[in-house]
């Protein structure tokens, strides 16, 4: 058990390391393009910080287990959009801004989360639910990418992006390297304890995913980058509800234990309705609403527990 527990330690340090490093790289290449603060946040960090989950989802799926794939995917949603909002602003000592722009692109964000909900109900999702899933997030994209219009790209130094894009292939394959041991890993910790792979993914390897967004975006609002630091989140998280499980459907079509629905995604609803009415109301997340986050993914741990022990 011993030596099951220090790979999964060493194999998700290997992948938030990785992930770090990719979201630099990727930042870098990002500002050479001239975008935007909220639009690197929201969409460039996003894409990098949902490979974590991605590679050990699709591991997960190809090694016969892509239920330990979805209950990582949901359970790091959950903290994403409780735990880490709350660290967050407890370290930085004060309360996010919102900006308008953020509200007028989100007002229908909680309810995206529905749709893997609803096809997921029968404990199945198919090749055409998967497609359905990816096209629902990238049309979401879409339309947040529009409504923040960008001058025309230009490189500032072509040299220096293409080095920039070599260390971020090298970071995406220290990724991908980490995310194959950490799925074997929890697997065996979880036979070695005698409990469900799925709350180790949920728990254990959710909550290590979530590690890069949350020090990206500690870092941000350091810096009072507030929408930079909230953009990740709310990006990050979208992406993972239906472009990730949407990959992993399309790859291989898959059963997993309807719970996984109707609880974790549940949470995972609430959640971004929670955060999203924390969000509107004086437009600023305040420390008192940050401890009731923090309260609601405390009650979330213990009734997965409860339920898949």
């Amino acid at each position: 058990m011993l030596q099951d527990l220090f790979i999964l330690t060493i194999s998700l340090l290997l992948v938030i390391k990785g992930a770090m490093l990719a979201t630099k790289y990727a930042i870098v290449l990002a500002e050479n393009f001239q975008l935007s603060r909220y639009v690197i946040g929201f969409i460039v960090v996003a894409v990098i910080s949902i490979l974590p989950e991605t590679f050990i989802s699709i591991n997960s799926s190809l090694g016969g287990n892509p239920a330990f794939g979805l209950g990582t995917l949901f359970g790091g949603n959950v903290a994403d959009l409780s735990l880490v909002v709350a660290i967050i602003i407890a370290l930085s000592g004060r309360d996010i801004k919102i900006e308008s722009k953020i509200l007028k692109n989100n007002i229908v964000y909680p309810f995206l989360f529905l749709i893997p909900i609803i096809l997921g109900f029968d404990g199945y999702y198919s090749r055409l639910e998967g497609a359905s899933l990816i096209i629902v997030g990238l049309i979401f994209y879409y339309f947040a990418f529009k409504n923040n219009p960008e001058e025309v790209p230009k490189i500032k130094n072509d040299h220096n992006s293409r080095k920039n894009l070599i260390l971020l292939l090298l970071s995406m394959a220290m990724l991908l390297v980490g995310a194959h041991f950490t799925v074997t890993s929890a697997t065996a910790l979880a036979s070695d304890l005698g409990v469900s792979p799925i709350l180790i993914g949920m728990l254990i390897v959710g909550l290590g995913t979530t590690m890069p967004e949350m020090l990206f975006s500690l870092a941000a609002v350091k810096k009072h980058n507030d929408s930079l630091a909230i953009g990740d989140i709310l990006g990050t998280v979208l992406a993972d509800g239906t472009i990730v499980v949407g990959i992993l459907a399309t790859i291989n079509p898959f059963f997993f234990p309807q719970k996984i629905v109707y609880v974790t995604g549940s949470f995972m609803f609430v959640a971004a309705c929670i955060l999203s009415f924390f969000m509107r109301t004086g437009k600023t997340i305040s420390k008192k609403e940050s401890i009731l986050l923090l309260l609601f993914w405390i009650i979330f741990v213990v009734t997965e527990y409860l339920i898949n022990r």
